[in-house]
Order: structure tokens, then sequence, then C-alpha cells
């Protein structure tokens, strides 16, 4: 069966934003590869503007997001609904909710909608009660007006259930493991294999950027830290002008090519994940493919990927005592190993993909029985 399909809700491809946008950058070619015809939204101001991309057809919408601020990422998804609805699409994969369920009316009614529930956006710290009351609410048009739901996470998965009685497809976000060659990266960042911490984020308050650094300063560690991310916002000026006196602490803008970061996270000797909110985050699973000994925010999104494979903390006395005691013997590389197993297994791109194509297919039948009996 080869269908027609629309990926929209992201920044576009390729990736120069973050999580859903990376992994449509993997999923939309791979089912391009499988034979079917896949369209991708693009921001009309993503640096990419070309009108294919690996096989992928891109299409340009106005996003006024840099004028407007999030208001704007509305009207960028309400010019992609409309554009959609021209195109007569067999089926369309929301990526996330947050500003397209709010125009679910205008959902064609005869195509296959399947939405990726994203992870409980109303729990982030960055938004004020009513933007998170907001977000409860969009959640809800998502499930009303959506045919078919994507969870990356059993934990997203259980909440749907209990929260609205549905059911949904657990496809996690994929990852390639890392091949270690001659590259003389470090020398580019000035730094030493395994003689620096690291961290890997969004700007945010729920991913414990400021708790990570607070314990790591108090910290008698040698090594330096490196925070890779984008620190225009406010929240990210706000922790540079707090830790520049530490000069262990180093801040690099966001890096977006995987075999940097990798090699990153390949090379540092304990790599921090503090994301709190959310389902399988994609940084956390390209350090377990990167060969990354992990220490990560205790909650149970980050356990239900890492189990007992990674050290966990709550609070910046924890962050300093890893710091100071963590060792590197082979209990530690056996943690390394199995977390690039698991990502062999069960977090390969091949697999993540598959696992969309059937479900895709899966729901388009479901939606039009009489329509597939009769070709």
């Amino acid at each position: 069966m080869k269908l027609k399909i629309a990926v929209a809700g992201t920044r576009g491809i390729p990736n120069h934003y973050g999580g859903f946008e990376q992994i449509t950058a993997y999923l939309a070619p791979g089912l391009v590869e499988k034979g079917h015809s896949v369209t991708v939204y693009n921001s009309h101001n993503h640096p990419y503007q070309g009108d294919t991309w690996r096989g992928v057809e891109i299409v340009h919408c106005y996003d006024p997001e840099h004028v407007l601020g999030t208001a704007g990422q509305f009207v960028y998804d309400y010019n992609c609904i409309q554009d959609m609805r021209k195109r007569n699409f067999d089926v369309i994969l929301f990526m996330g909710y947050t500003s397209s369920s709010v125009w679910g009316s205008l959902f064609q009614r005869n195509t296959t909608i399947i939405s990726n529930m994203d992870g409980l956006e109303w729990k982030r710290s960055k938004y004020s009660k009513p933007v998170q009351q907001f977000l409860k609410y969009a959640e809800s048009l998502a499930v009303k007006y959506s045919n078919y739901y994507v969870a990356d996470s059993t934990v997203i998965q259980s909440y749907l259930k209990k929260k609205y009685n549905i059911g949904s497809a657990f496809i996690a976000y994929g990852a390639e493991p890392f091949v270690a060659d001659d590259c003389v990266l470090m020398n580019k960042f000035n730094l030493k294999p395994q003689d620096y911490f690291l961290m890997v984020a969004r700007m945010e308050p729920e991913n414990n950027i400021e708790t990570i650094l607070e314990g790591f300063t108090k910290s008698v560690s040698t090594k330096k830290f490196l925070v890779v991310g984008n620190t225009s916002n406010k929240f990210g000026k706000y922790l540079k002008a707090k830790f520049n006196h530490d000069e262990r602490v180093c801040f690099h803008d966001a890096i977006f090519n995987i075999k940097t970061i990798q090699h990153l996270q390949h090379n540092a000797y304990l790599y921090f994940h503090g994301h709190s909110v959310g389902g399988t985050n994609p940084s956390l699973l390209e350090a377990m493919a990167g060969g990354a000994l992990i220490a990560a925010h205790d909650n149970p999104f980050n356990r239900s990927v890492l189990n007992h494979n990674a050290f966990y903390f709550r609070s910046s006395a924890d962050v300093a005592w890893l710091t100071e005691v963590v060792s590197r013997n082979s209990a530690e590389e056996m943690m390394i190993a199995n977390n690039i197993r698991k990502i062999r297994q069960h977090y390969n791109w091949n697999k993540i993909i598959g696992a969309y194509e059937e479900f895709i297919c899966e729901c388009y039948c479901s939606m039009n029985y009489e329509k597939v009996l009769a070709c």
C-alpha cells in the first residue's frame, strides 16, 4: 500500500531545532524509501529553502513567530492546515499538538489524522498557570480531533489511557550507535577525552540545568563542564550570568550535527541529562548511542529508558557528589555497553520507521476499509 502522507507540527527538516524535527528528518525519508509519497511542512524562514529533501516534498508556509513570538506558532500551523486542505492527503501525522489542535475543526474529515501526543507539555515550569491550563485544553482538543495517537513513552501511553481512556501506539525515538574514529574534534573545543562533563539541552527550567551547574560549581572537581545549547533566550542569559564566575563552566551554542554531539558524548567523563518533563527524549537516546556514561534526573521518563544503567540525581548535592565520586571502571563500562545494546535492539531507526509505517497503514485501513477492499 502506497500512501500520500503529510507530516506537520515541526519547524521543518533538516533539523535545526529539536526532537520532533529530528525524528521527522529520519522518518520522512524512511517512508519515501518504502514507497510512500511524503510531504513535510517547513517554516518559511527555515535555513533550508529547497522544495525537496532526500525525496521528501517540502512545503514552506509563512511563520510569523520571529515577529509575534509564541503566537506566531498558531498562525504558522493555521497556514499549514489550510494548505493541507488543498492537497487531499491520505494521512496527516501531527508531531505534537500545542498550536495545531485549536484548528481541529478545520481538519479534513476524510483524512486519517494521527497525532504524536508529545510529553505532558502543561507540566513545563516555564509556562505560567494560565498557559498550563491552555495546554491541557489543547491536549484535550488533540484527543478530540485526532483519529489515532502515538505515545513516545510508556509513561505517556499510560497517562492517555487513564486520562482519556484512549489507546495509543508506543513508538519511541531512534538513534544510531556512534562509530569512534580518529576525529580531532577535541581540539576544536579545547577538551581532552574524559576530562570534562557534558550536558546538551534547550535552556529551559524543567531541564534542571541550574540544579546541575549549582552542584558542579560546589564540587572540587578539576574537570571542565561543557553546556551545549542556545543561550539567547531569557533563561539562557540568566544561566550564563549566574555561572560565569566559574572558569570550569563553558557554554557553547546549539549543535545539530549528531556525529559532533555523539563525539562529545562519547569522550565525556559523565553526561548529565536533566530533562524531567516529556517522553523518550532524543538527546538521551543519542547519549546512550554515543557510548556516554549517564547521570540522569530521577523521574519515571528517564528510568523507563535507562533502568539500572545510569546514575540518578534529584538535587544539586547529588550532582556535586556524582562529579567527585563516579569512576570509570568495569561496572560503569558495562552500563555503557548495556545502553548501546538497548539502542541496537529497541531504538534503532529502521525499527522506529517500520513501526510508524505499520501503524500509519493500519490506521488508514481501519478508516478506509471499503476503499481498501475496492483496491
